[in-house]
């Protein structure tokens, strides 16, 4: 289980990434909302073990090892950081991401059998910016899966190809509830879909907010006054 307490991150001025709490569990998909891309991006790099929180508890398997959370953990597709090069055709690609599987599992993967057992042969000669939003998902989390040793998959801001939720959300799903291999799936969005209604989070959610004093309550159990109806009493009295 990843477990996410009271995480945040420093920035330049403000939080990179306020505190944020949150849970996800081998079986389970977890979509997590974020306003701005800068703190989707900095939260799904700190669940994938690839920055470090300035504050806060991250552990997975109740182990606060970074090193751990890294080995068992994929991000995928993050904009800026390991996005794929829109001049890539798929067939590249494959070939690229199945170099760094680590050499105990990747045995003599190479990429044209490899797309024809995952079913890619069709989308095989087009460039990267050429696929479909749910192509491209099917694609990226299919590679990052060739690895046996990863058991959470942390997506960053998979909405932002597509505003269709049909595009990405029954993929994740579907590899989240996976009965022969589950996962545990967060997926960082601008916004949760309206017909979610499974694990949600959102960035910030530790944030302590002060809230403004209530007025104190009279002992006779009368209303408190008006602010405005004390000063016009105290200006009668000083007359």
């Amino acid at each position: 289980m990843l477990s996410v307490q009271q995480v945040q991150i420093d920035g330049r001025r403000d939080d990179l990434l306020p505190p944020t709490s949150l849970e996800a569990r081998r079986g389970e998909l977890l979509l997590v909302s974020g306003d701005g891309q800068d703190q989707r991006t900095a939260l799904a790099l700190a669940l994938s073990g690839r920055m470090k929180a300035s504050n806060g508890v991250l552990s997975w398997d109740n182990s606060t090892k970074t090193k751990k959370v890294r080995a068992a953990s994929a991000l995928i597709d993050s904009p800026g950081v390991n996005e794929p090069e829109q001049h890539l055709s798929v067939r590249d690609l494959v070939t690229e991401d199945l170099s760094l599987i680590p050499r105990r599992y990747r045995g003599a993967l190479l990429s044209k059998p490899w797309l024809k057992v995952n079913r890619f042969e069709d989308i095989a000669g087009l460039w990267i910016e050429q696929l479909p939003a749910d192509r491209r998902l099917e694609l990226l989390t299919a590679l990052a899966l060739a690895d046996p040793a990863l058991d959470l998959l942390v997506l960053d801001s998979p909405d932002r190809h597509s505003a269709n939720t049909v595009d990405w959300l029954p993929r994740l799903e579907q590899l989240a509830y996976d009965a022969g291999r589950p996962l545990a799936v967060v997926a960082v969005v601008s916004a949760l879909p309206d017909i979610w209604d499974g694990p949600a989070a959102v960035i910030g959610n530790s944030v302590m907010h002060t809230a403004p004093a209530e007025p104190a309550a009279d002992p006779l159990g009368n209303a408190p006054e008006d602010p405005e109806d004390v000063f016009e009493t105290l200006q009668r009295t000083a007359k």
